[in-house]
């Protein structure tokens, strides 16, 4: 167990979270539409929120700005959070609006409005888990997709809700997070979606 469970430190890293909820949503509503839409969109998820994200990364490790890629302190974590969030409102200002793919634009906004939150505790000095904001907010985003197109992924959702277990005692076993950063991560991942329901479903 101890082998594995840095894995899901890796796997559910918050930079991939988002092309997992596109290629999860396209996975599900791909009859919708035509295959170049699918490919453009998700090359788009992938250049914004892995790509840049990536290779800004290396350029602040470079000016000695963060030291890790899996244990940022409090204060490494701001200007990432800042850029992801410059990028995500990029996205969801120039790439889709809340008309052509409403489902994803409302999880962007919601994943936008959480790592606000991220950014504003560590105005307060405090340290949320990015990894669980990320995959708490895609299992909630899969709770949405299966309430909005009436589909049953109960199998999904209990997997993913399983990863978020795992991840979390991932995160505990190489000593990156508290029970209370675990417990601030999930509800800034939870909430903004809920929240937006209102909006999309």
């Amino acid at each position: 167990m101890k082998k594995i469970l840095p894995a899901f430190s890796y796997i559910f890293h918050p930079l991939f979270v988002s092309v997992y909820a596109a290629l999860l949503y396209f996975l599900f509503a791909h009859q919708y539409f035509y295959s170049y839409e699918i490919i453009l969109v998700s090359v788009q998820v992938l250049i914004l929120t892995v790509l840049l994200p990536i290779s800004i990364y290396y350029l602040l490790h470079s000016l000695g700005l963060v030291h890790s890629t899996m244990k940022l302190d409090k204060k490494e974590r701001k200007i990432p959070l800042i850029i992801q969030a410059l990028l995500l409102g990029i996205m969801l200002y120039q790439g889709f609006g809340n008309t052509t793919i409403p489902e994803l634009y409302y999880y962007f906004a919601g994943y936008l409005i959480s790592t606000v939150l991220a950014i504003v505790m560590i105005l307060f000095n405090q340290k949320s888990s990015l990894h669980i904001m990320g995959i708490s907010a895609l299992t909630v985003f899969l709770i949405s997709l299966s309430l909005h197109f009436h589909l049953s992924l109960n199998y999904t959702i209990a997997f993913f809700i399983l990863c978020t277990g795992f991840t979390a005692s991932s995160r505990l076993f190489l000593k990156a997070h508290t029970p209370n950063e675990l417990l601030q991560g999930l509800l800034i991942g939870v909430v903004p979606q809920i929240a937006l329901w209102h909006w999309w479903l």
